[in-house]
């Protein structure tokens, strides 16, 4: 098959055909400012530790943007394969998100979307909230 240079020149690609070095993927997480980033990184280390598909090469956790609301974070992992690799960054981002969500809920994002009944609507609209959250808010019905 014969590409254009240009082709791959204005978008991003990876390689997929080669399976004699690892693959690394990434994970994109975005946190409230209050996460514990080294906490979260630890977390990273143990889960791809623990993992049959980690190949023991490249886990790492960096902010790699910052936003008005949120940080974001970029986990990296290597497997020795492009399936491995893709199952690899599916078990971690749920273990993390997990983690975050049992053992830090501080660090989840802070802006939601809520669902709630209108006053003159019985029809369901959604409001903004930006809100700290202490519980879960009652289901309306």
């Amino acid at each position: 098959m014969v590409v254009p240079l240009s082709y791959f020149i204005e978008r991003p690609f990876q390689n997929w055909t080669r399976d004699a070095q690892s693959l690394i993927g990434a994970i994109a997480l975005h946190v409230d400012y209050s996460a514990n980033v080294p906490r979260i990184r630890q977390r990273l280390e143990q889960a791809a530790k623990e993992s049959k598909l980690w190949d023991g090469a490249v886990v790492n956790l960096q902010v790699t943007e910052t936003h008005p609301r949120t940080i974001e974070l970029r986990a990296l992992v290597s497997a020795r394969n492009a399936p491995q690799s893709w199952d690899l960054r599916c078990e971690i981002r749920e273990k993390l998100v997990a983690f975050i969500r049992d053992e830090m809920p501080e660090a989840l994002p802070r802006e939601r979307n809520v669902l709630a009944p209108a006053h003159d609507d019985p029809d369901r609209i959604m409001r903004n909230v930006s809100a700290p959250r202490t519980a879960p808010e009652p289901a309306h019905h």
